[in-house]
């Protein structure tokens, strides 16, 4: 398994092969997911980013405080699911979610919260043994799609797509998408590209957002 470069730092691996978040000081990167449901979806070249717009730096709503976030939906893909906080263990290793559970997202408990200013990062399942999971459709979603995400606090952070991209894992591109920003941002990410059962998925799918309404 071939996974993406990050900055220098501690590195912390996933505990199993299947796609689960493994964090760096500064980066992190996506394992391998553990079964085939048919090639998942591939985002379009017009979601891609657009390089001769500049990103703004300054928040377009004001961001919250911290709270953990605890359901993420996604009206465009009919996504509905709870999110559980991951856990780091004593040697820096970010537990996955579950395997058996499809209708899961994880978020790197010890990372910045949905809604808060920086890059807040939610990982979930492609698919699993059973078939397609959570993140499944993530490469389908397009340009100003919402995602929502609710917290503990009972407040909802609402994101507003700004791109969709595909990453091969020899090449991802690890500063770009892991980089704290000065506004609330969002990154969902999963497995995606071409699946063999030896090496499992070639890629990763990425979705970039930022903040646009709080509830």
């Amino acid at each position: 398994m071939t996974n993406p470069p990050a900055p220098a730092g501690p590195r912390l691996w996933p505990r199993v092969a299947l796609v689960a978040v493994a964090l760096f000081a500064g980066g992190r990167m996506i394992a391998d997911s553990g079964a085939q449901a048919g090639e998942p979806p591939r985002p379009s070249a017009a979601d891609a980013f657009d390089t001769s717009v500049a990103p703004g730096a300054n928040p377009s709503v004001r961001s919250l405080p911290p709270s953990p976030p605890t359901r993420i939906k996604i009206k465009a893909l009919d996504v509905d699911a709870p999110v559980r906080g991951l856990e780091r263990d004593t040697d820096n290793t970010l537990e996955a979610p579950p395997p058996d559970d499809k209708n899961l997202a994880g978020w790197d408990s010890a990372g910045v919260t949905p809604g808060s200013t920086g890059t807040a990062v939610l990982a979930g399942h492609v698919d699993t043994h059973s078939g397609p999971a959570v993140f499944y459709g993530l490469g389908s979603l397009h340009k100003a799609n919402k995602v929502s995400v609710t917290r503990a606090d009972g407040r909802t952070a609402v994101f507003g797509v700004d791109a969709v991209e595909v990453y091969e894992k020899d090449t991802f591109p690890s500063e770009k998408v892991y980089r704290q920003a000065a506004r609330a941002e969002l990154r969902l990410i999963t497995c995606g590209g071409n699946y063999t059962k030896k090496n499992g998925y070639s890629a990763n799918t990425v979705v970039y957002a930022h903040l646009i309404q709080t509830l």
